[in-house]
């Protein structure tokens, strides 16, 4: 999105005054989920996706032109080991707010050519050297930021954010389809998340009939929820909301190579926001990144993990 955020690591138990849509309005005992923050790995980064491409775990970046190592005065891609922080070469100059899914031993982006742009592009590799790239449905007067990409088994699912027009209130998931990856049938107007409040989609998930769409609240601040749904018309809140609010263990180190202008700045900056949510599945738990910061300027990339499987995280949300 267009934010930064982040939410603590901690295992805890909470009594449930309002219940998930649909159930009973008794109070009961819930069990947090158990995500567990391990601290900031880099400034001035947001908009990232882990994945597993050839049994790598890569991080895919979208690297702002204010990146505090890009010189190059342009926006680009890139994808980064898990294990070593070695970088494949740049990618899809001048193109923002990426995000990286894996289907079929292809890697393929999802992307606008600018910040409120009225067409997503599509960017397929199978080596993650050599990009085709095309338009993949053009919107004439729709303001597009972030997208999220999955495969249902049947067909891809595309989730992209909206700031108008029928946004309601500004920024709603809308959702488009296609079998090939090129020709799109965008879903009605009704089929969206949300039209009355402010909840900016990001990161969208599949899992036994049910779509999963962890957005951005405002609340107090900024936080990463959750909601489901068998047919993006109706929608399951979960009770154990939120996934992600800022926390203290935002700020610990993760990444041992981090400057000290930039350790500096994260010991002096204002966090209320935890966002940017994404993760991938890598040997029985979960790589998770989510970006933090105030939504003013201050960015940081952090990362968080999940003991588990991406179907037991996804059901565990709902009780």
């Amino acid at each position: 999105m267009r934010t930064i955020t982040f939410f603590t690591c901690m295992v805890w138990s909470a009594w449930m005054a309002a219940p998930a849509v649909g159930q009973e309005n008794v109070n009961r005992r819930i069990e947090r989920v158990d995500i567990v923050k391990l601290g900031t790995i880099d400034c001035d980064l947001v908009e990232t996706t882990p994945v597993v491409f050839d049994a790598k775990v890569y991080r895919f970046e979208y690297v702002r032109e204010r990146y505090w190592d890009n010189n190059t005065g342009h926006s680009y891609f890139r994808f980064v080991s898990h294990t070593d922080g070695t970088h494949t070469a740049p990618f899809a100059t001048g193109f923002h707010l990426g995000s990286a899914y894996v289907h079929q031993n292809k890697m393929i982006v999802t992307a606008v050519d600018d910040w409120g742009a009225d067409k997503i592009h599509v960017f397929v590799s199978d080596d993650l050297t050599r990009w085709e790239g095309w338009i993949a449905f053009e919107l004439p007067g729709y303001e597009i930021f972030n997208t999220s990409l999955i495969h249902d088994g049947k067909r891809y699912v595309l989730m992209f954010e909206i700031g108008g027009p029928l946004a309601g209130v500004g920024f709603t998931a809308r959702f488009a389809t296609s079998k090939d990856l090129k020709d799109w049938d965008m879903l009605p107007s009704d089929h969206n998340y949300s039209m009355e409040r402010y909840t900016a989609p990001h990161c969208l998930r599949y899992h036994e009939g049910y779509y999963y769409n962890f957005f951005l609240e405002m609340n107090d601040g900024f936080e990463m929820r959750v909601v489901r749904s068998r047919d993006f018309v109706h929608w399951e809140v979960s009770p154990l909301n939120p996934v992600l609010r800022p926390s203290a263990d935002d700020k610990k180190i993760f990444n041992d190579a981090l400057s000290v202008v930039c350790r500096k700045r994260i010991a002096e900056a204002d966090n209320t926001n935890n966002s940017d949510f994404d993760f991938c599945e890598y040997r029985g738990k979960l790589i998770i990144n989510y970006s933090w910061g105030n939504q003013r300027g201050e960015e940081f990339l952090a990362e968080a993990t999940y003991e588990g499987t991406t179907g037991q995280f996804l059901a565990s949300w709902f009780p």
